[in-house]
C-alpha cells in the first residue's frame, strides 16, 4: 500500500516539474517580454547564481515613475524589467525580475543593473547600483498622451469602423521613408508615447481618403488632434433605366483624373470612400461595357447609377486599354 502510494506522489511530482517550463514560458509571453523593443534585447538569459537575484538577501531597491520631471508618480500601467547589464555569450541581457502596476519594490543582490520602464508606447531606460541598504530610484518617462479623430467638411462625424489611424516617427530618413510606430489605431483611444513630434496618417475607408499631419505630444498632457477629410462615400450600381434594379455580376473599375486605375470591385454594388475630385467609373457586364464620369463633393454621399445603354457604352478595344 505505501509502495503504490509513493509511486503515485512520484509521478505526480514528475508531472508537476514538467509543467514549469510551460508555465514560465506563458507568463512571459503575457507580460510582453518577447515583444521587448530594447537596444540588442530580444530576450533574457538566466541569471548565473544559484538563486534568482529578484529574491536573494541583497538590497531592497524601490521604483517609481513619473510623465514629468517634477510629476505625480505614476500608479499603474507600468512595465517593469531589470536586467543585468553584462551580455551573455549570445549578446543577449540577462533579465532578473519584471514588474506590473505602478511603484514597485525588488529585492536584488548588490551590483549593477539597468532598469527600463514602459508605459504604453513610452519608455525610459536607466542604470541602477544596489547596495545593502534600501533604496529608492526614479525614472522620469517625459511622456504624453494622444487622442486623434476625424471629421467631414461641417463636423460631421465619421463611422469609427471605418476610420484608422497610424502614428511614425516626425523626422523622416534619407529615402523619405518614416518608421512606423503604431498601426491601426482606433479613433478617440489614447496613446501613450514620448514627448516629440510625430506624423499621424488618418486613413477614411479603403481607397484614397487620406489626410497627413505632424503632432507634437506634450510630457505630462494629453494632446487631442481632429483632422478633416474631404472625402464622401459613393456607391455605384449599372442600371438599364434611372431608378432601376442594380445588374449583378458585374465588374467595377475606377479611375482617377488622371485615368490612372485606382480601385476594382465585383458585384451589383460597388461601395466606396473617395476623396473630393474628379473621377471615371467602368462597369463591364457579360461582354458589354459602360462608363460615367462623376464628381466627389466632400461631405456629400452619393448613389452613381451608370446607364446600360447605346450612349454610355464604350468599345471593349477601347476599354481595355
Amino acid at each position: 500500500m505505501f509502495e503504490g502510494t509513493l509511486r503515485l506522489f512520484l509521478i505526480w511530482l514528475a508531472a508537476a516539474l514538467l509543467m514549469v517550463p510551460a508555465s514560465m514560458a506563458m507568463a512571459q509571453n503575457a507580460d510582453g517580454i518577447a515583444n521587448l523593443k530594447l537596444p540588442d534585447i530580444s530576450s533574457y538569459a538566466s541569471p548565473k547564481s544559484g538563486t534568482s537575484l529578484a529574491l536573494s538577501g541583497g538590497g531592497a531597491i524601490t521604483l517609481s515613475a513619473q510623465l514629468t520631471d517634477k510629476g505625480a508618480d505614476i500608479t499603474r500601467g507600468i512595465v517593469w524589467r531589470v536586467f543585468k547589464p553584462e551580455a551573455t555569450s549570445d549578446g543577449k541581457l540577462p533579465m532578473v525580475a519584471s514588474a506590473h502596476g505602478g511603484t514597485a519594490v525588488f529585492q536584488l543582490e548588490p551590483g549593477s543593473y539597468l532598469v527600463h520602464a514602459s508605459y504604453g508606447r513610452a519608455g525610459a531606460t536607466k542604470r541602477i547600483t544596489v547596495g545593502k541598504d534600501a533604496k529608492r530610484e526614479s525614472l522620469v518617462l517625459d511622456a504624453g498622451g494622444l487622442k486623434l479623430d476625424a471629421v467631414l467638411s461641417g463636423g460631421v462625424r465619421i463611422p469609427p469602423k471605418k476610420l484608422r489611424f497610424s502614428i511614425y516617427e516626425g523626422t523622416a530618413e534619407a529615402n523619405g521613408d518614416r518608421a512606423l510606430i503604431i498601426p491601426d489605431v482606433e479613433p478617440n483611444s489614447v496613446v501613450r508615447l514620448n514627448a516629440g513630434v510625430y506624423h499621424v496618417v488618418s486613413t477614411y475607408g479603403a481607397v484614397n481618403a487620406v489626410i497627413r499631419s505632424d503632432i507634437r505630444v506634450e510630457a505630462g498632457k494629453l494632446t487631442e488632434a481632429t483632422v478633416e477629410h474631404r472625402a464622401a462615400e459613393m456607391t455605384m450600381k449599372l442600371v438599364r433605366e434611372t431608378g432601376g434594379e442594380a445588374i449583378a455580376d458585374t465588374s467595377w473599375s475606377l479611375l482617377n483624373e488622371s485615368g490612372d486605375p485606382i480601385k476594382e470591385a465585383v458585384g451589383a454594388f460597388a461601395s466606396m470612400v473617395l476623396a473630393e475630385g474628379q473621377y471615371t467609373i467602368i462597369a463591364k457586364n457579360r461582354d458589354r461595357i459602360y462608363q460615367k464620369d462623376f464628381t466627389v463633393v466632400a461631405g456629400q454621399n452619393q448613389e452613381i447609377e451608370v446607364l446600360a445603354t447605346e450612349a454610355s457604352a464604350i468599345d471593349p478595344e477601347e476599354g481595355a486599354d
